[in-house]
């Protein structure tokens, strides 16, 4: 199954770049280079994975992030920038971003990344999904 990453990023040629890449990858990608294109995005979308740049002429990560946290918890999110903090990498990973990696990313490292995403994604849904029927059981009484 072909993983769903949405791309964040302003850099249109670098989203272009990164995206060609992670389709022969046989990944299922889609692209937002604005805050308003992204926040559309992920309410019209399901996605495994988003990777999301960290330095933005609209909005920046982290803020980005805590609005990605409050409407998908689960959302598996990883935070990419050409200007690395310890602080910016810190504050991200205690928001709940999955990993924090600096540009240019290694594209097999990402791909391994989105990977585990997806994987721990699935392990949400499933005992997610097997909450609500043990619900369902109980509430049923059978």
């Amino acid at each position: 199954m072909a993983e769903k990453v949405l791309l964040i990023d302003d850099e249109v040629e670098f989203l272009e770049a990164l995206s060609e890449r992670m389709e022969i990858r046989g990944m299922d990608v889609t692209t937002a280079e604005n805050a308003s294109a992204a926040v559309s995005a992920i309410n019209s979308g399901d996605f495994d994975a988003i990777v999301l740049d960290l330095q933005m002429p609209d909005m920046n990560g982290i803020d980005m992030l805590k609005i990605i946290r409050k409407t998908n918890p689960d959302m598996q999110v990883i935070l990419l920038t050409g200007q690395a903090t310890l602080e910016a990498g810190i504050q991200a990973m205690k928001l709940g971003a999955m990993d924090f990696m600096e540009k240019p990313a290694d594209i097999d490292a990402l791909t391994d990344k989105i990977k585990k995403a997806q994987a721990k994604k699935m392990v949400i849904v499933e005992k997610k999904t097997e909450k609500k029927v043990n619900d369902i059981l109980k509430s049923k009484g059978w």
